[in-house]
């Protein structure tokens, strides 16, 4: 985000550049690269339109790319409330030590299929129904300054997007989650991992990391597995743990981002593999997290 920031401001030289606490060369390389295969910057480095299109939106360049693209989906609307779900996900439900059946009943009642986006997608849906209710967020163990949050940080893009002329556009069909899910895959590519064979867990597409589902998701323990996955971010325990995780096809990587996916990256990734690993059950471990 800062190097985005500062490319849109006319600085081009990084290296050189005066920071106070300067991070290291290889940081730097990291963000022009994701920057460039998020489309914001050209093969010579410079910014593109899209990129400035990117540096109007205060938050990661990941999810202002998928906002953008959102545009091309005609489901703005619902990537603009994941999006500022996303941001308070971590303290949105609270389960209290004398009503924890109520809370986890209440809770699983809000999933729905494709993965813990449209959870979060479905929480903000209902809460706004009863016109943004705080006793509904009470009796549904919802953290009302939390879910008042990412109201605000709707607004606030919501805002932007007319700024930046995002045409704001609701997805047509509800029974079809399709688009919004190449929307966020379209900013969230680089966060994504394939099945491996045993079943337990999952390698990153691109950095080949072994990691798993957070006992927190959706989707952990699904029956069969979900073969392809998007996670928001990753937490580290005694494992790496994906939290936030949908489902996705590996086609749409290909489709998204063709400039950092090829077709032989796919076989590689086994998109065309019809075998199913085994399903091995995996330990509801929770630990106290460190987020990276």
């Amino acid at each position: 985000m800062v190097v985005l920031l500062l490319k849109s401001l006319g600085i081009n030289d990084l290296i050189r550049f005066e920071f106070m606490d300067p991070p290291p060369s290889e940081t730097l390389m990291r963000a022009l690269e994701l920057l460039y295969a998020l489309g914001a910057l050209n093969d010579r480095g410079e910014l593109t339109k899209l990129g400035r299109r990117m540096a109007e939106f205060p938050v990661d360049p990941m999810l202002s790319k998928a906002i953008i693209a959102s545009e091309d989906y005609s489901c703005t609307e619902e990537v603009l409330t994941i999006i500022s779900m996303l941001s308070e996900s971590g303290s949105l439900f609270y389960r209290p030590k004398d009503k924890k059946l109520h809370a986890d009943q209440a809770r699983q009642n809000f999933v729905r299929p494709g993965g813990d986006h449209f959870t979060l997608l479905n929480v903000w849906e209902q809460w706004a129904e009863t016109n943004y209710s705080q006793q509904f967020c009470y009796e549904q163990f919802l953290q009302f300054k939390s879910i008042s949050r990412a109201r605000d940080i709707r607004d606030q893009l919501a805002g932007l997007c007319d700024r930046v002329e995002v045409v704001v556009k609701s997805n047509a069909n509800t029974n079809d989650i399709t688009p919004i899910q190449k929307a966020m895959t379209s900013g969230y590519f680089y966060n994504t991992a394939r099945l491996q064979k045993s079943g337990d867990s999952y390698r990153t597409t691109k950095t080949n990391q072994t990691v798993h589902i957070h006992p927190s998701s959706s989707l952990f323990q699904k029956i069969p597995p979900a073969t392809f996955v998007l996670y928001y971010e990753l937490v580290m325990t005694s494992k790496s743990f994906m939290r936030q995780v949908m489902e996705i096809k590996p086609a749409w990587l290909l489709e998204v981002a063709p400039h950092f996916f090829k077709p032989t990256d796919l076989e590689q990734l086994g998109g065309g593999d019809k075998k199913m690993p085994k399903v091995v059950g995996a330990t509801g471990e929770q630990e106290r997290e460190r987020r990276v």
